[in-house]
């Protein structure tokens, strides 16, 4: 069995053939002159193993080797930064003996490059396992082709190093992961670390705990910072640059209904088997709402995003039901008197969320951008006309005159929409702040009559 590496060299190309062709790891003591023993002797603190010369070359000479690589370099000329590549395949300890792993390594270079680039290989001993060092030109000696290594150059070394295990009787890895197209995720991953899908799967196991049907869904996944493409079945994080398919991650539409109707099931058991006559939710719109809206408030990794939006939303709600129901008493003097205005009010706050639906405003900050840019877009449309006003006053024909009035009409036009829009964000931040203190008002109300309610129940 033999796992293989392979990587660009950037700098020095003669240092990685150094590397690999070093007698101290690839040379047994017999093999060597006196001198040069001794040196190696005092160079070693530790207990090797004997070792004999392991080197050889694939279209070039075990000698030879880096001026070889460097001729061929020089004839087609070298482009891009990498100047050769080093690869591994490492064998399990006790199972080659140093003559198979040379033969494995010489039979898997040839067959992955022997037809047009050159290579040393060599066989390291100073360690438990046994591995073959790779060292390739990245230049073809035949026409100057430069060896691109993509990753099905990492596959196929892998296949032929399996295929070369497979005829000297060893084992190889069967249907082991490869890293394939998530390059960054698989490294991720061997460090210990969770990649943005990680988190994205634990998000959406956490979300199908309490989901029961799939707009349940997608707005617990929009309360944690995501958005539900429903055709594609993708989510996207605010600061991400591509959606992740759902199916990618284990989720496929079925399964996820599967289990929304299982919640569904289960809640429905969970109600009948322990019903108790609750009081009337009617005669408490706003407790109510707020209970529908538990999951975004509590586990929103951002509580900005529940706020303006929501505001509205909420007093939207309540007056609506307390203008639909005729004994339903608000307990609010403001929101009684906002009741006795439903009509006029409800169309106005209406318009007002639809707005910032449109605009994409959920916080105090999102509202005063919009603001900031509405009247940078006015400043930028006023000075354009202003312009053209000056060149009326003063036009150069008849003809020019007609033109400028026609583009300045067309400014004011462009100009209209964007001061409606300015003026009704201006008026929302204005307003938002008396409704939430509103709405804090009616909640403590409703939240003492509700006490109240429920010790006269027992």
């Amino acid at each position: 069995m033999a796992v293989t590496g392979f990587w660009p060299i950037y700098k020095n190309l003669k240092a990685t053939l150094d590397y690999a062709d070093n007698p101290d790891k690839t040379t047994a003591r017999e093999y060597l002159d006196d001198d040069l023993y001794a040196a190696l002797s005092y160079a070693e603190n530790d207990n090797k193993t004997d070792r004999k010369m392991y080197v050889g070359g694939i279209n070039c000479s075990k000698q030879n080797a880096y001026a070889e690589m460097n001729a061929v370099q020089r004839r087609f000329g070298i482009r891009g930064k990498v100047v050769g590549y080093h690869g591994i395949q490492s064998f399990a300890t006790g199972d080659v003996t140093p003559e198979q792993a040379f033969e494995i390594g010489k039979a898997t270079a040839r067959q992955m490059w022997g037809d047009r680039y050159q290579a040393l290989v060599t066989v390291h001993l100073n360690t438990d396992n046994v591995h073959c060092h790779f060292v390739v030109n990245p230049v073809s000696f035949k026409d100057g082709t430069k060896f691109q290594n993509k990753i099905g150059d990492h596959k196929e070394l892998r296949r032929v190093s399996d295929e070369m295990c497979r005829e000297h009787g060893l084992s190889v890895l069967e249907n082991s992961s490869f890293y394939g197209g998530h390059k960054k995720d698989y490294w991720r991953h061997k460090s210990g670390k969770k990649t943005h899908r990680d988190y994205l799967r634990e998000d959406v196991e956490y979300c199908l705990t309490f989901a029961t049907s799939p707009r349940e869904f997608e707005s617990q996944l929009y309360a944690l910072g995501y958005t539900l493409d429903p055709v594609r079945f993708s989510v996207k994080a605010k600061h991400w640059e591509r959606s992740v398919r759902l199916a990618n991650i284990g989720f496929t539409k079925e399964i996820v209904q599967a289990q929304l109707d299982k919640n569904a099931e289960c809640r429905y058991r969970l109600f009948t088997l322990e019903y108790r006559p609750p009081y009337n939710p009617k005669k408490f719109p706003l407790e109510n709402e707020l209970r529908k809206l538990e999951f975004a408030i509590d586990h929103s990794y951002d509580a900005a995003t529940v706020l303006v939006d929501t505001i509205f939303y909420l007093v939207i709600t309540v007056i609506q039901i307390a203008a639909e129901i005729a004994d339903l008493m608000l307990l609010s003097p403001d929101l009684r008197a906002a009741k006795k205005e439903a009509k006029k009010d409800l169309k106005e706050l209406v318009a007002d969320y639809r707005f910032m639906k449109e605009q994409n405003i959920h916080t105090v900050a999102d509202l005063q951008t919009n603001i900031d840019e509405s009247k940078a877009q006015l400043s930028d449309l006023e000075r354009e006309r202003k312009t053209l006003s000056n060149r009326i006053r003063r036009p150069k024909s008849p003809e020019d005159e007609s033109q400028n009035k026609e583009c300045r009409k067309a400014i004011s036009k462009q100009m209209k929409p964007v001061r409606e829009r300015l003026r009704r964000a201006e008026k929302i931040l204005e307003k938002s702040p008396n409704l939430y203190e509103l709405l804090k008002q009616e909640h403590e109300l409703e939240r003492k009559a509700r006490a109240r309610y429920l010790d006269r129940s027992r």
